[in-house]
């Protein structure tokens, strides 16, 4: 006989309590560690890990004033772009948060962002979609490093002939974006990039067709076919700090005076210009330094 009370089931030996389902995180935890511009340290540090030798065995970085880069608050990077398949914005992004330890978040064309698996991996290594409310949040809200290339696709899809002729800086937006956030912009003048895939010639139409800004035909590709499209020549990368440009204005006007932002970019351009002929004079090989 049972020794429960009647009508009741008995319970066995040993039962198990219910199972709770786990209390749901609240609305503002991350279940990861990619944050909402799509960066993930994780990822980061295992690209880190897989670049490093590219870096200082293959492209053989130096760096010139690395000092000037702020440790804390928001900045905007300003360098000269080239190659066809620049390598300029892994190189500088590498070596800040090697030597630094700051994250740097690199500024893109929307279509880099778009491409299949390329686009996410660039995503995660900190790439952003180039857009002036993303560079605000960045460096005001988040006061972060920001990294971002005025010449767009006219530095990168200039031909050999024409290497280290700073292209129009466009209008001077960087410029707008960083009085509005109220941070400085640090130039870059970086030599290398424009050996280590040089463009030797250009085909409108298949760009048109595939619907890129350029396509090009590089030295790489000749020497090594398919391959050459993302293979870079050994080139040696030297990089140099400029003195970061300062705006005696206020943060978060509606709207800055073109005029002052056009002599700004206009003068930031003429900076690097300068900088990167006397890097040239000093250059005793494109492969040594």
């Amino acid at each position: 006989m049972s020794n429960g009370r009647v009508g009741e089931t008995p319970k066995p030996q040993g039962a198990l309590l219910p199972l709770r389902r786990p209390a749901a995180p609240p609305p503002d935890e991350r279940l990861s560690d990619v944050d909402e511009w799509g960066r993930s340290e994780r990822a980061r540090a295992r690209l880190r890990l897989l670049y490093g030798p590219v870096y200082r065995n293959w492209f053989r970085v130096e760096w010139e004033g690395l000092e000037k880069i702020p440790l804390t608050g928001g900045a905007l990077l300003v360098a000269n772009h080239a190659g066809a398949v620049p390598a300029d914005a892994p190189v500088i992004m590498h070596g800040i948060e090697e030597e630094l330890e700051r994250p740097v978040y690199g500024l893109a064309e929307y279509l880099f962002r778009a491409l299949p698996v390329l686009g996410t991996i660039w995503a995660r290594a900190g790439g952003v979609a180039a857009h002036p409310d993303n560079a605000y949040r960045l460096l005001r809200e988040q006061q972060q490093l920001v990294l971002v290339f005025p010449e767009g696709t006219k530095g990168t899809g200039k031909l050999y002939s024409q290497r280290y002729q700073l292209r129009r800086f466009g209008r001077g937006g960087f410029v707008e974006i960083a009085m509005r956030a109220g941070v400085p912009v640090v130039p870059i003048a970086v030599m290398g990039s424009e050996e280590a895939m040089p463009t030797l010639a250009r085909s409108a139409l298949l760009a048109r067709v595939l619907g890129l800004p350029y396509a090009p035909l590089t030295a790489n590709m000749l020497l090594f076919g398919p391959l050459g499209a993302i293979g870079h020549f050994p080139a040696k990368f030297r990089l140099r700090v400029l003195d970061p440009v300062y705006f005696d204005v206020p943060a978060d006007q509606e709207r800055y005076p073109r005029s002052r932002v056009f002599e700004e970019a206009e003068a930031i351009r003429q900076t690097l210009q300068s900088n990167l002929y006397d890097m040239l004079r000093r250059r005793r090989s494109v492969w040594l330094g």
